[in-house]
């Protein structure tokens, strides 16, 4: 099988599902926006071809590069795995007849309000929302359903973009954060109250082969919001628990409801005094290189299993549950410069054994935002044989390791 993977240099761990479709049999040609000479050596023994572009976000040139390598040869595939490339991967896949993720998919996992319509269609439980530009709707839809809401871009990923308002005051601080205030059109949502998650898969042909329960401790609006948050995932190695039965079969039906076939997904959820909500879905993996701990927890490699799915259209493993997993990110005490850490040491000698890998900048490296994300600054991955121990460890951790910085 001939597969197009595109972008394989950013993020970093872009480079390992290309190493995995070669090493499941696939000839790989990249397109990518660096030329063939800005990659190892490693990678360019994995590929077969290479094709640059400006951007591939532009679909126009992406078109046009795959229309190249078609010109040489079969292709079977074209991939993407980063949020940004996953609707203009789409419309160049119907443009060159390549199977994959439609572009009526694409954009049902990436335009907000149209995919909550579709899933209330469907059954799904999800918050009233609607998408709008307009201030005087926007404020009609507020007046019906009542504060709190979140204000988000209708094709924004994470929290990036997204804002909650709780009174009129916030309200207006949130038409400008979000964009609305510009006249761009958003998604506003009714807030849900309660505890957040999500539910990823690997999907093949629309059936799940593959699942993984994580949970956010706290939710992500409030994490993204101060400083002082620690703030963890935790994967728990109890998918199959009759506590998730109703998340396992809802995400099921989102799945067949939007039509998504073989591909990762990324589903956010939330439980509260309103029941289990539905949040959003991606056609993607999660972010924040949560694959490497749902590998390191389950004995377990993550991309080779994508890339078999893909290739010979079959599992090839499954997931040990040895372990739960998880990350907790340590922010700078201050915007500036990391000056050096606290309680490292100690944590090394407690836990060691337990940690997949950590990353603490030197001295000297400059900070970067609390919105800038989970993996932003500093931060630790583990795994433990029981959920709760690995919260508690992560809660330690939290408590005892700083991040000094001015």
């Amino acid at each position: 099988m001939h597969v197009i993977f595109v972008e394989p240099s950013f993020p970093s761990n872009q480079r390992e599902f290309v190493r995995a479709l070669k090493e499941v049999g696939a000839r790989v040609t990249a397109i990518a926006e660096a030329p063939p000479s800005a990659l190892d050596n490693e990678m360019r023994g994995w590929l077969d071809g290479h094709e640059q572009v400006p951007s591939v976000t532009n679909g126009e040139a992406l078109l046009a590069a795959v229309r190249r390598v078609q010109e040489r040869t079969w292709v079977d595939r074209l991939e993407a795995t980063v949020e940004a490339h996953i609707t203009p991967c789409a419309w160049v896949r119907e443009q060159c007849e390549i199977p994959g993720t439609s572009t009526r998919t694409a954009w049902l996992c990436r335009d907000k309000p149209a995919m909550k319509d579709a899933l209330r269609e469907a059954g799904v439980p999800t918050a009233q929302s609607i998408g709008t530009s307009d201030l005087d709707e926007a404020r009609a839809f507020i007046e019906r359903v009542g504060y709190p809401v979140i204000l988000k871009p209708r094709d924004g990923a994470g929290a990036a973009g997204t804002a909650r308002a709780h009174d009129d005051e916030s309200l207006e601080a949130a038409i400008q954060e979000s964009g609305l205030g510009r006249g761009e059109s958003v998604a506003i949502e009714e807030f849900i109250e309660g505890h957040e998650g999500y539910w990823d898969t690997l999907s093949l042909n629309g059936d799940v082969a593959h699942e993984f329960i994580t949970h956010y401790y706290p939710n992500v609006l409030e994490a993204m919001r101060h400083r002082w948050i620690s703030p963890q995932m935790a994967t728990t190695n109890e998918v199959q628990d009759e506590r998730y039965d109703d998340l396992r079969e809802m995400g099921r039906k989102v799945i067949q409801t939007l039509g998504i076939e073989t591909s990762a997904t990324h589903m956010e959820w939330f439980f509260g005094p309103k029941g289990l909500k539905f949040s959003e879905i991606g056609c993607r993996p999660p972010g924040v290189r949560m694959w490497d701990v749902y590998q390191a927890a389950n004995d377990f490699d993550i991309y080779r299993e994508w890339a078999h799915l893909i290739v010979q259209g079959s599992p090839s493993q499954s997931p040990s549950r040895r372990c739960a997993g998880g990350m907790i990110a340590l922010r700078p005490s201050a915007d500036g410069r990391i000056e050096g850490y606290e309680g490292v040491e100690d944590l090394k000698a407690r836990y060691g054994e337990h940690i997949i890998d950590s990353h603490f900048p030197p001295p000297g490296t400059a900070t970067q935002g609390v919105e800038a994300g989970y993996m932003a600054n500093a931060w630790v991955r583990l795994r433990h044989p029981n959920f709760d121990e690995l919260r508690t460890i992560q809660d330690w951790i939290g408590e005892h390791v700083r991040v000094h910085a001015g």
